[in-house]
């Protein structure tokens, strides 16, 4: 399946809007998957700003914007099933508003902390509306133990959490409190307890290459990485082309400045042409 059927949409778009989160049934191409970790691997020994790392060593953290300077991750945001999902999701025409790579090295990879990614988004960049979506590409198996994301379904229903004071947006001195263990816009842990007792919680475990989709607003978090096996998660933000933030200031590479509408590949395997 390269795009998503009729049936699989409606679907798609009532789970979405029912819990703020999706699974196809359908992942990657494993040899499609072969060539993004291949390209990981590069992108990890590379000295450029867009790698993180943990605080205090040089394990890397997080890999971002690695489409604009990785060309298998310039042609994966333009995979046909991707854009198709975004857009069924979202209802109209998306461009690729961030790009990272998670990675939680086996028992060195720390925690993210329970937060809304729209918090950021909204509160640094001006964002609009929550109307983009984050599809998430496991790029190694994820475990119960490597430290897997964890979501309370339904959540984003409740919108934007403790926005009445957002912070003066924080610029590019320090980007790095957006990306770090110790995130500078979280869900305080009271509200944490009362939404988890009112939706549950999921634990979004799946083989390599499973995709899922998850709405900005959707409180999530992940634990540290316990176990011997490393757990990367590749993660693409589309938006709505109308919905693009009204100012920037951070790093190109955490918030892509250019809105022009993604069209997807002619994709009939990992080594797809343009169209």
């Amino acid at each position: 399946m390269v795009r998503l059927e009729a049936v699989e949409r409606a679907t798609a778009r009532a789970d979405y809007a029912r819990d703020g989160w999706y699974a196809p049934g359908t992942g990657l191409d494993p040899a499609l998957l072969d060539s993004v970790r291949h390209s990981i691997e590069e992108m990890s020994r590379m000295e450029r700003p867009e790698v993180v790392y943990e605080a205090g060593s040089r394990t890397v953290r997080a890999l971002h914007g690695c489409h604009r300077y990785n060309d298998v991750c310039a042609r994966l945001i333009r995979h046909p099933l991707l854009v198709d999902l975004a857009e069924t999701l979202l209802g109209e025409e998306v461009y690729v508003y961030q790009f990272k790579v998670n990675i939680k090295s086996p028992r060195e990879g720390k925690q993210w902390p329970w937060h809304q990614d729209y918090a950021f988004w909204a509160r640094e960049d001006g964002m609009p509306t929550p109307n983009a979506v984050s599809i998430a590409i496991n790029i190694d198996d994820v475990h119960e133990h490597n430290g897997p994301l964890t979501v309370l379904p339904g959540s984003h229903r409740h919108d934007l959490i403790d926005a009445s004071k957002p912070p003066e947006p924080a610029g590019r001195e320090t980007w790095h409190a957006h990306v770090s263990a110790k995130l500078s816009h979280t869900v305080p842990d009271a509200r944490v307890r009362r939404l988890t007792e009112e939706c549950g919680t999921t634990t979004l475990v799946g083989p390599a290459g499973t995709l899922i989709a998850f709405h900005p607003n959707l409180v999530h978090s992940s634990s540290d990485n316990l176990s011997p096996d490393r757990r990367a998660v590749l993660l693409i933000t589309y938006n709505a082309v109308r919905n693009a933030p009204t100012r920037l200031t951070r790093p190109d590479f955490l918030v892509d400045p250019d809105t022009t509408r993604v069209r997807p590949m002619a994709w009939d395997g990992p080594e797809a042409d343009d169209d």
